[in-house]
């Protein structure tokens, strides 16, 4: 075996630094010179190189789908646990559910309850924006077979949306919970408290005099009340919002920007308004 001399390796040694950046720049020349021969140099090590690169891919890619499965595995351990647990706690709430409602089929039992008729109720389209007196009204287009009455509720699929005040030949004229001329009484669903919900002409009526030491909570629902025999009790009308300023407003369930067809109701008696029971309009755009 030939050994070198120490002074000749450090001799080699400081000589392979400047022949590697020779042979780099050799290279960018020549690449420089002639991109064709380059090109097919760079294609024929790519060439060489793909089964080394075939070969170290499938492991990475083993190794990657492994990790996925794993964390897939605990992903699904973490929603099985989740879901068992959900599960349990609705079984509870079944067993609950069926335990009151045998207890209330046996209360009825004994008091000889008789169930209340359905109420009734026919489909109206919404044409166009009422106006008139009304700030916020809709005009619905009534066929002369179908019995309108003033006074009856109009709800669509998610609420309250208003009471009929107005009947033609073929329309009928709802006012809207938001127009200032509403007052609807209504019971916060959670403390079972009274109040008025008063519209105001904008997006949002107001919730007033409700009794002392029984403040709206935010977010609790709101239902009509039956005080007074002009509405039925529990219909769904919104949920409660307090303002930045410290008003008590009422997001109503129902899309009064997008109403298209309401269902008017006829709730018995109590659903038919005295004339005395519709408030006086007073001009557009006075607050």
């Amino acid at each position: 075996m030939i050994r070198l001399s120490i002074p000749l390796r450090q001799a080699l040694s400081r000589l392979s630094l400047p022949v590697l950046i020779a042979v780099a720049f050799g290279t960018m020349l020549l690449g420089k010179a002639d991109a064709l021969l380059a090109e097919r140099a760079r294609t024929a090590l790519a060439d060489a190189l793909m089964p080394f690169y075939a070969a170290f891919a499938e492991p990475a890619h083993a190794v990657r789908d492994a990790v996925e499965e794993i964390e897939q595995l605990f992903v699904m351990r973490e929603e099985n646990a989740r879901l068992r647990e959900e599960n349990e706690r609705l079984r509870r709430w079944q067993a609950a559910a069926l335990s009151l409602e045998a207890e209330n089929a046996m209360l009825r039992r004994q008091l000889a309850f008789v169930p209340e008729r359905a109420p009734a109720y026919q489909t109206a389209r919404v044409v166009a924006d009422g106006g008139g007196v009304y700030a916020r009204a809709v005009l619905l287009s009534v066929p002369p077979e179908m019995q309108v009455r003033r006074g009856q509720i109009a709800l669509d699929e998610r609420g309250f949306v208003g009471r009929v005040t107005e009947v033609g030949n073929r329309s009928a004229r709802v006012l809207l919970a938001t127009d200032m001329n509403s007052r609807i009484p209504v019971t916060l669903e959670g403390s079972r408290a009274r109040a008025m919900m008063v519209g105001t002409n904008g997006a949002r009526p107001r919730l007033q005099h409700w009794a002392e030491g029984s403040r709206p909570a935010e977010g609790e629902r709101i239902v009509t009340s039956a005080e007074g025999v002009a509405f039925p009790s529990g219909l769904p009308i919104g949920v409660v919002r307090w303002t930045e300023s410290g008003t008590a407003e009422v997001e109503l369930f129902a899309r009064l920007d997008r109403l298209d067809v309401v269902r008017l109701f006829d709730f018995g008696l109590g659903g038919i308004l005295p004339p005395e029971a519709v408030a006086r309009p007073e001009p557009r755009g006075r607050r």
